[in-house]
């Protein structure tokens, strides 16, 4: 996805540079991304895309579920849609140069298992298949990993510093991230600085949350789904038929693109539910983001 570095880019971005002046006035206006939230709630139907899964695990993929398909989805979204992997920095809006994934994961199923944060990086060509692998390999890596990654060695060591000189260091760091001169070995390990942050709440047995955006860093989505429920609905017959849905919860960034750019995401993550089988090969076609 990434061209040529030109003048005014970052190393994790290139600067859109053919905005409206509107769009560019933005950032001044609301600087912090909790300035810009937007909040969006969906419940998907979710019948077809259990009997895809299934589908799936009984050719070998083991493990494949609702996470793959929610992050197979979102970057089938990107290639059709790529100003959602937009980021605001330095009040300025950049494209991401790759697709970033970040979620928690915790090393085992044990109550006092510590958790840690992986970043994933896709690319917008990725089936549901290559999420499969990629995660899978991360994840291993984490839990046959008794030490720390390294978003936890960064955190330890400027943990060990007094409270004063800590304050002083996330100033610098917050200096650093607003004019795009962070060493490329922090934005890695950052959890802050991604395309996307999804969470699982269904694996904890209860329904999603709105989790706020970090204003630190370039993370423009927050993406939450529940665990599944039940319902009885009556069909065009009168006869009441069982149904399974997932409730999804969305924080956007308002200022990346507008509310019809969010929409049209939505409404293709809402067919690709009822179509999973779309996320098996990769799109005919990847929509470049404007310059």
């Amino acid at each position: 996805m990434a061209s040529s570095r030109r003048a005014g880019d970052r190393k994790d971005g290139r600067l859109v540079r053919s905005l409206p002046a509107f769009s560019k006035f933005i950032p001044f206006i609301m600087p912090e991304r909790n300035d810009a939230l937007i909040h969006y709630e969906e419940s998907f139907e979710i019948s077809t895309v259990e009997k895809f899964l299934r589908r799936l695990r009984v050719e070998g993929y083991k493990g494949i579920g609702l996470l793959h398909f929610f992050i197979a989805a979102y970057i089938r979204g990107v290639a059709l849609l790529p100003g959602l992997n937009r980021f605001i920095a330095g009040r300025r809006i950049y494209a991401h140069n790759n697709i970033e994934v970040v979620m928690t994961v915790k090393r085992s199923l044990s109550i006092d298992a510590t958790e840690t944060t992986i970043k994933i990086p896709f690319q917008p060509t990725d089936t549901i298949f290559d999420v499969y692998h990629k995660m899978n390999e991360k994840i291993e890596e984490i839990k046959a990993d008794n030490g720390n990654n390294n978003t936890e060695d960064v955190a330890e060591v400027l943990c060990k510093a007094p409270r004063f000189l800590l304050r002083f260091a996330i100033w610098i760091l917050k200096v650093l991230d607003y004019f795009g001169w962070l060493p490329t070995s922090l934005t890695d390990a950052s959890p802050f600085h991604g395309s996307m942050i999804i969470t699982d709440m269904g694996s904890l047995g209860i329904g999603p949350v709105f989790h706020h955006i970090y204003n630190f860093g370039t993370l423009p989505v927050f993406l939450a789904f529940g665990a599944k429920r039940t319902t009885y609905e009556f069909n065009r017959h009168g006869e009441a038929e069982k149904r399974k849905y997932i409730d999804f919860k969305a924080v956007l960034d308002e200022r990346i693109v507008d509310g019809h750019y969010y929409a049209q995401f939505l409404k293709a993550y809402k067919y690709l539910f009822a179509h999973p089988e779309v996320v098996e090969n990769p799109p005919s076609k990847v929509n470049e983001d404007i310059m």
